[in-house]
């Protein structure tokens, strides 16, 4: 039974009717093969943030050199694998929102942001744009909301929201803190989805890629279940990344946790707002989630050129070649259209009016 939130707003078109039965969108890639001279500013940047000088104004990529890496790469892979468009954003790692200040993090998420948006320009029928926010330890949100509403300007379609800017050490308020409020409610108001995705870890016991991305995506599902976020918010549309990280594992535990805590099933509580992507790089996995979460809930995903780039000594492909497990699942052709394509459409109201107004 569909869930009312399943249905378009009022003036937005019905995703089922766009969402083509070939057409499969990533909901979770990354620009990871920057070239050197953006790692070079970064670093002096950082260097910077230690008391080094002040770096020059970065000078970006040409049209030349850019369209060459995506081409030989992001691009060489969505063709390979069969999939259609990306939702392109930073590199997640590279974030850094617990490295220095507020001028710092402004000036690293506009240069960011503005490479992704150059990139969508040169092909705009492979990828979509979504930033990085400027947030910072200190924490103070009206930098972050204006650079949300500049991006959408600029044609974004959603956004990356870090749980715990601190790298590891999580000093920020819970998701559901009313401290975080005036950001939900801009991106209800814009109509642009958070995939909630923490950066590096700054903890030498914790790993970025296999620790701290998983067990981040697991709290922040904890953090929604014991709050009310969603009924002060029910317009706010967030998507964890890596197949939940423990959640579909662990249902059963969150399930009584939820009723320990005298909230609604979480069918209910949680998952008219909450989605989950398939980047999960193994069939096993992938055929758990599906099992546990309605397809309703996930949107196909591969954290294109991610943390996993290496070939599958069992199965011979590559670990990040989501769609060959999805394409092994016994889904209808509905679920399989929503999965694919519908999904994202229905949570990315922008990415869906963009895709409709090329007659996609």
């Amino acid at each position: 039974m569909p869930h009312p939130h399943d249905l378009p707003a009022s003036g937005e078109s019905d995703p089922a009717k766009n969402a083509g039965a070939e057409l499969v969108i990533d909901c979770h890639g990354h620009f990871t093969t920057e070239p050197a001279a953006f790692h070079d500013f970064r670093r002096a940047q950082i260097a910077h943030a230690t008391g080094g000088p002040r770096p020059s104004v970065y000078a970006g990529i040409d049209d030349e050199e850019l369209s060459r890496i995506i081409g030989a790469n992001q691009l060489r892979v969505q063709q390979e694998r069969g999939t259609d468009l990306t939702l392109l954003s930073p590199r997640a790692s590279g974030m850094g929102h617990h490295i220095g200040g507020a001028d710092l993090a402004r000036e690293w998420a506009r240069v960011s942001n503005d490479t992704i948006a150059r990139i969508r320009d040169l092909f705009p029928d492979n990828f979509a744009a979504v930033c990085q926010l400027p947030q910072t330890v200190e924490g103070d949100l009206s930098p972050v909301i204006a650079e949300l509403e500049r991006c959408v300007e600029l044609g974004f379609v959603g956004c990356n929201v870090n749980p715990d800017p601190s790298g590891g050490r999580w000093s920020a308020p819970p998701l559901t803190d009313r401290w975080w409020d005036p950001l939900w409610e801009a991106l209800a108001a814009l109509r642009v989805p958070a995939m909630i995705h923490v950066s590096a870890s700054s903890l030498a016991a914790v790993h970025t890629t296999g620790a701290s991305y998983l067990s981040a995506d697991t709290t922040v599902f904890m953090q929604l279940l014991e709050g009310d976020l969603f009924e002060r918010h029910p317009d706010l549309r967030l998507v964890i990344p890596h197949g939940g990280g423990a959640v579909p594992y662990h249902w059963g535990r969150f399930r009584g946790m939820a009723l320990a805590r005298g909230k609604a099933p979480l069918e209910r509580h949680l998952l008219r707002n909450v989605f989950f992507d398939t980047c999960v790089y193994h069939q096993a996995g992938i055929d758990l989630l599906f099992e546990v979460i309605d397809p309703a809930n996930i949107l196909f995903g591969s954290e294109l050129l991610g943390a996993v780039k290496e070939i599958d000594p069992e199965t011979g492909h590559p670990f990040d070649d989501t769609l060959r497990y999805i394409d092994e699942l016994p889904l209808s052709a509905s679920d399989r259209r929503a999965v694919l394509a519908g999904n994202a459409r229905r949570v990315y109201p922008r990415l869906d009016a963009q895709l409709t107004a090329r007659g996609r």
